[in-house]
């Protein structure tokens, strides 16, 4: 997703605040966010509700349905946004509720212009974090991941070869080469390597090679034959072939699939 696509949401029942938070963000912002503001929590809502938003800036008091109610709503959104929320001195009470329900930070009026800066470009920090954090979850291997969670169970000659792959996936990669660079000879790493990892030294790579693949694919521009070349794999076309028996779908098409997903980042 491209920076200029994300959006805020700006909730205030006074309009003096509303619109000075509005001023300062355009200023600020330069055309790369789109900035929406609202006068109540139900509008606000259905704004949410109708596409995605990035970060939502909000009153923690507002008339009818208030700040509160608009992040409780928000709750099991797997689209929900990053949060801040605005209060007076008095009301502490409700951002520290507010904090529990995930807001992200608070300002309090009134709104120091740099406080609220710093505020935003933190806030759209970690909710591009929370993003690729969620979006890595998706395409994850669940056996690679199994096996980094037991990284610790692994003799060391089998750590070095595990680490020697990852280093090297965008080369020819051999069993006698990585057995080599473990110091043992083929036969006896083969064994051990499937002992403790549970692979076989070539199903292992594939699925290496593969998540590397998706990763790329997710996170760059690169064309696919770059990313197969990247990813080990002596032809484009090999590497489209190889990609399709193992997802489904061809590279391109997997590449379509995730950016349309909500709230992917490009």
């Amino acid at each position: 997703m491209s920076v200029s696509s994300k959006t805020i949401v700006i909730v205030d029942d006074e309009q003096r605040t509303r619109q000075g938070i509005h001023q300062t963000l355009e200023q600020w912002a330069a055309g790369k966010y789109r900035i929406v503001t609202s006068g109540n929590g139900l509008e606000a809502l259905h704004t949410l509700r109708a596409e995605t938003v990035h970060l939502l800036i909000t009153d923690v008091r507002l008339p009818e349905f208030s700040g509160l109610d608009l992040i409780r709503s928000l709750e099991r959104d797997s689209r929900r946004p990053a949060i801040i929320v605005i209060s007076g001195y008095a009301e502490f009470d409700y951002v520290q509720q507010a904090l529990r329900l995930g807001a992200v930070n608070y300002l309090l009026k009134p709104i120091d212009k740099q406080e609220l800066l710093n505020a935003v470009d933190e806030a759209l920090r970690l909710e591009e974090e929370r993003q690729r954090y969620e979006q890595l979850e998706k395409i994850a291997d669940p056996v690679l991941l199994e096996l980094d969670l037991q990284a610790a169970t692994l003799s060391d000659p089998i750590r070095r070869a595990c680490i020697y792959m990852a280093e090297h996936l965008h080369e020819s990669i051999t069993m006698a080469q990585t057995a080599a660079h473990s110091h043992l000879n083929a036969s006896y790493f083969s064994v051990l390597f499937k002992e403790q990892s549970g692979l076989s030294f070539t199903e292992y790579l594939h699925r290496l090679r593969m998540q590397r693949a998706k990763e790329l694919l997710l996170h760059t521009q690169l064309t696919i034959a770059q990313i197969g070349e990247r990813s080990g794999y002596r032809t484009d076309k090999y590497f489209i072939k190889v990609f399709k028996v193992s997802e489904g779908v061809s590279p391109s098409r997997y590449r379509q699939q995730m950016r349309k997903e909500p709230g992917n980042i490009d």
